[in-house]
């Protein structure tokens, strides 16, 4: 599982998505993103993620879980900021990921209710998956209400090769019970 997610470049969104909720508990409060259907697309080292743009149906409380993993990634960072300066808002952090260390940086801007766009440049003390910087961007659209069919927390991911046992659709929800159960099985 752990090459399949490297090879389609979900390791490098989820240390990404990951950054987020690390850096939003720091200074200032995280912008909450409009409810309905997100478009994001990323790319990392300046190619497009081969997942391609994946689709997020959030609410209020579905936006919210990606802070819960403030706590988690706080307990890995020496240092977690997320500060509005002017029009935007700054990022940084050292974590530990895995056996290293990884230094990020970066600016989001744009308008959390209608679109918005990050980038973040990363770089690991111990390579990561052969790459000892990295930068991402990541761009997302806010595309109207969610779709018919779909809940909060839904993520689809269109583009995704098939895994077996693994659907194109993922909830946010069932990754937080995911994280819970490894974090369990980890303990004993």
């Amino acid at each position: 599982m752990e090459a399949t997610m490297r090879a389609t470049g979900i390791l490098p969104l989820s240390i990404a998505l990951l950054l987020v909720p690390a850096v939003a508990g720091a200074a200032e409060e995280l912008p909450r993103r409009k409810p309905g259907l997100w478009e994001i697309h990323s790319e990392l080292n300046g190619k497009p993620s081969p997942v391609g743009a994946i689709q997020n149906c959030i609410d209020e409380k579905t936006d919210s879980l990606l802070k819960a993993g403030v706590s988690d990634a706080q307990s890995r960072c020496e240092l977690a900021s997320w500060a509005k300066e002017g029009d935007s808002y700054a990022v940084k952090s050292v974590c530990k990921i895995g056996n290293s260390v990884a230094t990020t940086q970066g600016r989001f801007t744009g308008s959390f209710d209608s679109n918005y766009r990050g980038e973040l440049h990363m770089s690991y003390d111990l390579p990561m998956h052969g790459m000892s910087k990295s930068d991402m961007t990541l761009t997302a659209t806010w595309l109207g209400p969610c779709k018919q069919g779909q809940k909060p927390g839904d993520i689809v991911m269109p583009n995704m090769p098939s895994i077996p046992g693994m659907s194109k659709t993922i909830n946010m929800e069932d990754i937080m019970k995911m994280r819970d159960q490894m974090k369990r099985m980890q303990s004993r």
